[in-house]
């Protein structure tokens, strides 16, 4: 003998709504969707001023090799330069611990790449108290160092990793010698009297280098120069200067 159940109202009634919509039932929107968008879109605007005003500061920092007839020498026969604009705890909201700096090659026709974006942690030798940071930039001066910044994984540009790292204010009265790395400093006792020093945790900065270019880029395609972007044109500029 089969029994018959009956129907709730309120079940019928939801059938009934089901069958009036063209989809079935439509699941809520998610809650909060829209904030993270917004909240990612300005995390990108500000990653983007960001490598703007650190490609700019770059541009400055050149400007002051040009002016040390030396260093101007240098950056004629370098192979590539690493520009740190500012380096301490002023540099925190870059995303490391100091900062973040700008690697530039020259190409076999002499002619600069546009910049690359790295993460930096912390200086091996000097930081004498009282230097809080400042300025620095590494004159690569052969495909040795450059090559450093080519491989994927955290590095260092130190002794430890097979560089000579000549310390350029400790050298500046006598001979520079034949360092892989002359490493400059706009910052008084930065670096201290070492006569060589090293800068630690060095790694690609993707999340910069994409806000710049507006794009996922890789660091062989920014050096190869399939990007551009006004602010790089400036500071390859600054240094086709010094490069005269």
């Amino acid at each position: 003998m089969m029994t018959r159940t009956r129907s709730s109202p309120l079940v019928a009634l939801a059938c009934a709504l089901s069958l009036m919509m063209p989809n079935g039932f439509a699941a809520p929107p998610k809650r909060g969707a829209s904030a993270q968008t917004d909240e990612s879109a300005e995390t990108m605007q500000k990653q983007e001023q960001a490598a703007i005003k650190h490609v700019n500061d770059a541009v400055a920092v050149v400007r002051k090799l040009n002016g040390e007839a030396r260093m101007h020498s240098l950056l004629q026969k370098a192979k590539g330069v690493f520009l740190v604009p500012t380096y301490g705890r002023a540099a925190l909201g870059l995303g490391a611990a100091g900062g973040a700096g700008v690697l530039l090659v020259k190409r076999d026709d002499g002619t600069w790449s546009s910049p690359a974006f790295y993460y930096i942690g912390g200086l091996s030798a000097g930081a004498q108290a009282g230097a809080e940071g400042g300025a620095m930039a590494f004159v690569l001066n052969n495909n040795k160092a450059v090559n450093k910044f080519l491989q994927k994984n955290l590095f260092s540009l130190s002794a430890d990793s097979g560089l000579t790292i000549v310390n350029w204010s400790a050298t500046a009265q006598g001979s520079i010698g034949d360092g892989d790395v002359t490493a400059w400093t706009s910052t008084r006792g930065l670096f201290g009297n070492v006569a060589t020093v090293g800068l630690n945790g060095i790694r690609y900065n993707q999340n910069l280098t994409n806000a710049f270019y507006r794009q996922n880029v890789a660091v062989s395609d920014a050096l190869d120069g399939k990007y551009g972007s006004q602010g790089a044109d400036m500071l390859r500029a600054a240094l086709k200067d010094g490069s005269r």
